[in-house]
């Protein structure tokens, strides 16, 4: 997924796996209690916390961010590595110290981790009083209720409807300028490496009228840009047959034809031109020149796409079962360019040292990046997942320093593409959407471009939430420099 490293993209091996997490902010609107939510990994998880925070603040909660003054603590998890597993198991033992003291602290796990160690964290983590699944946040409250009577709180129930879409979001740790808007949830594509249909169920769209009305909202509350969430947002498809189910629960907007995603992006677009669209992640094997025909039509749709390759060899990818050899990947590059041009933004993830891969496949992958010249990407070496069909199926049998120094070698190259993409930049006048000040000094801000490249540049009069022409003037492999044209 998009964005588990934030502002910086490319870390030294060790770090590459780091997971990211958010908490909530403190809100004091009177209510008798205080909720606590770390969140990790990627943004759909921050996106369904902010489901969870909506259900919870109706039921009588407010947020904090110390966990100290929490009533309830949840830990909203990911289970795509093994090492965003074993950072909520730290974070457990740490909490214990709070729950000894406090025995009527209420603590939850929710979430991909949740749906997969339902059992065991009940077992293993003793002070786990909650343990809820992605589809069943509805039933916080009740589960909450319980585990303050005395029992555990358990749901893990796998939906095959569920959407959350007639639920609205609390924003949490939002910059007040971007938004997440979830329009589908699950997964169907089954690669053998990933734990997500397991966690997250099957693929279902959310109706596109709530999508367009929570567009509305945030464009009305000053928001600037949104970013459309789904595992793989080119397979949304809203039919006449699940707008009949919407009406029965009383959703009276009319759909008499299929909605795919290149229609739902228009739809998104039309909202305001003010308004800016992202989405992530895009499946290769689904992304259809409609979709990139209808971001040339737009200004507003942003012209950056996460395209996660995996691997550069046709076998490898073939065992990952992710549908699609090399040559189908390269031409959806080459198609890609040649509607939107060498400006538009390509991202990716990529899996170093998967079952059985040779060296010559390897270098098959750092060919691949050498062809296509990645923006930024996200880089892991394997780590198995228990339950997968990689893990059921293949050995994990590359030695662990041999998947290090691969994924040292794509990160070198990657550093070297990101730098050679920036330096194209240079020279040239961008509109950057300001999200901020820069972390090195107030007097800078902090925005991105279209093709989502991070662009520093002096304040002015300028604030949050401007657009603002931008002449690039420098780079680094992570970060455009840029001075403000009048």
């Amino acid at each position: 997924m998009e964005n588990i490293i934030k502002d910086i993209d490319i870390l030294p091996a060790e770090e590459a796996q780091a997971c990211e997490f958010k908490t909530t902010e403190e809100e004091n609107t009177g209510k008798q209690k205080k909720l606590y939510i770390e969140s990790y990994g990627c943004q759909m998880n921050f996106s369904d916390s902010e489901i969870v925070a909506s259900i919870m603040k109706k039921n009588g909660f407010d947020t904090t961010s110390n966990f100290e003054q929490a009533d309830v603590i949840f830990l909203n998890t990911c289970s795509i590595r093994e090492k965003a597993e074993l950072t909520v198991r730290k974070r457990l033992t740490q909490f214990n110290t709070i729950k000894k003291a406090r025995p009527d602290l209420t603590i939850g796990v929710l979430g991909c981790m949740a749906e997969r160690l339902k059992d065991k964290l009940l077992e293993e983590e003793k002070l786990v009083d909650v343990v809820v699944g992605p589809d069943a946040y509805r039933d916080l409250p009740n589960l909450v209720k319980v585990a303050e009577e005395g029992d555990k709180g358990v749901n893990t129930f796998l939906s095959r409807e569920e959407t959350y879409a007639d639920i609205s979001p609390v924003r949490l740790n939002t910059n007040g300028v971007s938004a997440f808007i979830s329009i589908m949830r699950g997964c169907d594509n089954m690669c053998s490496f990933c734990v997500v249909p397991f966690t997250r169920g099957r693929e279902r769209s959310r109706d596109p009228h709530s999508i367009v009305k929570e567009a509305q909202e945030l464009f009305d509350k000053g928001y600037k840009e949104v970013t459309l969430l789904g595992q793989n947002v080119d397979s949304y498809k809203w039919s006449p047959e699940e707008n009949n189910k919407a009406r029965l629960n009383k959703q009276e907007e009319d759909v008499s034809e299929v909605i795919n995603f290149a229609n739902l992006l228009e739809m998104v677009a039309k909202v305001a031109p003010q308004l800016r669209v992202r989405f992530s992640t895009s499946h290769p094997k689904d992304i259809t020149d409609e979709v990139l025909y209808t971001m040339k039509k737009y200004d507003n749709i942003c012209k950056y796409i996460h395209l996660p390759v995996q691997s550069g060899n046709s076998r490898i990818l073939d065992l990952m079962n992710r549908t699609y050899d090399r040559e189908w990947y390269l031409e959806r590059v080459a198609k890609i360019r040649e509607i939107l041009g060498q400006e538009c933004g390509i991202s990716s993830d990529m899996i170093a040292g998967f079952c059985s891969e040779t060296e010559e496949e390897h270098q098959e992958t750092l060919s691949l990046m050498d062809i296509v010249k990645y923006d930024f990407s996200y880089m892991f070496f394997y780590s198995e997942r228990p339950g997968t069909l990689a893990a059921k199926k293949y050995e994990d049998d590359i030695p662990l320093e041999t998947k290090k120094r691969r994924l040292q070698e794509i990160i070198a190259k990657q550093t070297q593409h990101s730098l050679e993409r920036n330096k194209l930049d240079l020279g040239q006048t961008q509109e950057v959407l300001v999200e901020g000040t820069s972390k090195r000094s107030e007097e800078q801000l902090k925005g991105r471009n279209s093709a989502n490249k991070v662009v520093i540049f002096p304040k002015g009069n300028h604030k949050k939430g401007d657009y603002v022409r931008v002449k690039i003037v420098d780079c680094t492999a992570a970060t455009l420099f840029g001075e403000v044209l009048s």
